[in-house]
């Protein structure tokens, strides 16, 4: 039996999602999109059922690839019954997506989720009467206490039968929608949709639909839809798709009536109370300033504890392992592979996961407890000033984490100069992937202003950020600015469960990543670095080492035109951590913690450390965000442009950093 969850975002949607599947889940992207899928596994009286996790979406439209992929997961998978999650204290709105779930005439169970949110508001729903009216069963639940959880499952588990179709139009659309779906069904065995929903769709003029239709060689089709348009906007003044939208309402409005009581004048909520203060135009970014300089101050004093722990743990593991290689008498050649490759390369950037693993979890508690949807609030003002949309902070939030899901998430702004000008300047946000880079050099030179100078190196990169997307507003993407809406979720006390589960997973993805990309790049790197054979190992000698001093000259001007450092520069190319296992290797193939340390203490001084952290924070992106921009913009010229783009202005800035800091007197 398969069940989909399906609701708007900031619903709870997730939060039912992990109590149903517990740790039986497994996340891929759906088919052909790189858009999440979360998908697991629900125990219940010895029996296993499939839990699907759809994208949270306010609608099943064509606005966006997440809404698209919920509708076609629905139409063509045919779920046995869809648990549609709504936000009782915003139950009208809601309801839109109940009404067009109904629309497909699947088996639809209603979670009347945050019930305890909606009565500190004063809002009381009578469930029962709600669930007469839509004729679908109805559960209050509370999912961070798991209230109503159980008999949601019951209710689901077992539904029986198919729900009938309900398409709440006034009758002059209905007829229309019979013509169209007459039309249809001559070709309804070449059609993976319902004639009557496709009828419905072209109506609405939905986008997707219309090209569907029109690779199916129904052109004839289209003519006649547009004829019908034209007919219902004649007669009766209005677009056929806002006259359906306006029905839906109408029907809601009908459904709620009676049964859902609001407070004549608002509560004051404790999170209007919050948001008073930390929304404030004058403290907001004063207050999002010293939350994220407290989360890495944190961050370095749990994290670098432990990290200094599994740094000395890997080192000697990899020192008893060579030694062992060593007394069995194997070649010298595969010894050194072993203990300055894998150990030196691969071990160097395993050490950084207790550090990466806290700040993911703090990040986990901002983001679980409501406050980040506020810091792309407070951002919005600047974001306008700089000719940008504000969903791009929102970007650039995700891309905190990681880059990749950060220029996916641009999806979700509607103009396209919008969505080129937030892809080309998201590789400037620092990814968790080059923390590994600043705390190596942090350690060496700046351990007393650790959290200062990470803090700085993040506001730094969102400056440049802007900067490059107020100068692409103004020259290659002119043109007006459309208006953010968002909606800011109430504040939550922060699910453990869940911040760990995401911890879990962020840290799983990194051990991967050292498995799968940094791996193989070091074994490459290696290999370079002591061919060809009968040349010094780490050499200048080598390939290495003779690429490396044809690229260093460049960054003479910043500070570190060594061949070691520009080789494990362009090695980040591959995959950021990348820098820290090359820079492993190349210093006299050293190990992990105080020795990397030390080594970089004595090649770099204070200034050109800082340099290359600048240079490193706005270099080229990964392959994998090279990737994310070919596939966004469809496009070589582009991403060839933010591959180029980047490196120019890293270059610029270190080379600033650098010389202003040689005319003020630094070393």
């Amino acid at each position: 039996m398969k069940i989909a969850l399906a609701g708007n975002p900031n619903c709870g949607k997730s939060s039912i999602f992990n109590i149903l599947t517990k740790s039986r889940q497994h996340i891929g992207n759906w088919p052909g999109v790189t858009v999440e899928k979360k998908e697991g596994i629900l125990k219940h009286k010895n029996k296993e059922y499939s839990i699907i996790d759809l994208p949270g979406t306010y609608s099943l439209g064509a606005y966006s690839e997440d809404e698209i992929v919920a509708r076609d997961y629905i139409i063509k998978d045919k779920p046995d019954v869809v648990i549609n999650v709504i936000d009782a204290a915003n139950l009208e709105r809601n309801l839109y997506l109940t009404a067009q779930l109904l629309e497909l005439g699947v088996n639809v169970v209603l979670a009347l989720n945050m019930m305890d949110n909606a009565k500190s508001k004063g809002i009381s729903i009578n469930s029962d009467e709600l669930s007469k009216r839509l004729g679908i069963p109805v559960v209050e639940t509370v999912a961070t206490k798991k209230d109503g959880i159980d008999k949601l499952i019951e209710k689901a588990i077992n539904i029986s039968g198919n729900s009938s179709k309900h398409f709440n139009i006034n009758d002059k659309l209905m007829k229309k929608v019979d013509i169209l779906k007459r039309e249809l069904e001559v070709n309804s065995e070449n059609l993976d949709y319902s004639s009557e929903w496709i009828a419905l769709k072209l109506l609405e003029n939905d986008s997707y639909i219309r090209g569907y239709i029109k690779e199916k060689g129904y052109d004839n089709i289209i003519k006649n839809t547009d004829e019908l348009i034209d007919e219902y906007i004649e007669s009766e003044g209005l677009d056929p798709e806002m006259a359906i939208v306006d029905d839906r309402y109408n029907y809601i409005s009908n459904i709620t009536k009676g049964i859902l009581k609001k407070p004549k004048n608002s509560v004051k909520t404790v999170s209007d109370k919050i948001d008073a203060v930390v929304t404030n135009k004058f403290l907001g970014i004063p207050i999002f300033a010293i939350i994220m300089y407290i989360l890495y101050d944190i961050t370095f004093k749990i994290g670098g504890a432990v990290q200094e722990w599994v740094a000395e743990l890997i080192g000697d593991a990899g020192g008893f392992i060579v030694e062992k290689l060593q007394g069995l008498g194997v070649p010298d050649f595969l010894t050194g592979f072993v203990g300055d490759g894998i150990f030196a390369g691969v071990g160097a950037v395993l050490s950084f996961l207790p550090l990466i693993m806290v700040m993911y979890f703090l990040m986990g508690l901002l983001e679980d407890s409501g406050y980040m949807a506020r810091a792309a609030y407070i951002m919005d003002r600047i974001m306008r000033a700089l000719g940008l949309h504000g969903k791009t902070f929102v970007s650039m939030i995700i891309g905190f984490g990681c880059n990749v899901p950060g220029i996916m998430s641009t999806r979700t702004l509607e103009s396209k100069k919008d969505r080129m000008i937030a892809i080309l300047i998201n590789p400037f946000v620092s990814c968790g992937a080059r923390l590994p880079i600043y705390l190596v050099f942090i350690d060496a030179f700046f351990q007393t202003h650790a959290s200062l100078i990470l803090v700085s190196l993040y506001a730094l990169g969102i400056i440049i950020a802007l900067l490059c997307g107020k100068l692409l507003s103004k020259t290659l993407f002119k043109g007006d600015t459309s208006y953010f809406v968002m909606e800011l979720p109430s504040y939550r006390v922060p699910s453990i469960k869940n911040v760990l589960t995401l911890t879990w997973e962020k840290g799983g993805a990194f051990v991967k990543k050292a498995g799968v990309i940094i791996f193989p790049a070091v074994v490459v790197i290696w290999l370079l670095s002591v061919l060809p054979f009968g040349v010094e190992q780490y050499g200048e000698n080598s390939i290495l080492g003779m690429v490396g001093n044809f690229i260093a000259p460049i960054y003479a001007l910043a500070g570190f035109a060594t061949w070691q450092a520009s080789v494990a520069l362009f090695s980040g190319i591959i995959a950021k951590e990348t820098v820290v296992a090359t820079l492993g290797m190349l210093y006299v193939g050293v190990s992990e913690g105080a020795e990397i340390t030390s080594a970089i203490a004595a090649h770099f001084t204070p200034l050109s450390a800082m340099s290359y952290m600048v240079m490193t924070l706005l270099f080229t992106p990964c392959l994998a965000a090279l990737g994310a921009i070919k596939r966004e913009t469809n496009s070589i010229k582009w991403t060839v442009f933010a591959a180029v783009g980047t490196f120019i202005v890293a270059l610029i800035v270190s080379t600033i950093v650098y010389q202003v800091g040689l005319i003020l007197g630094f070393k």
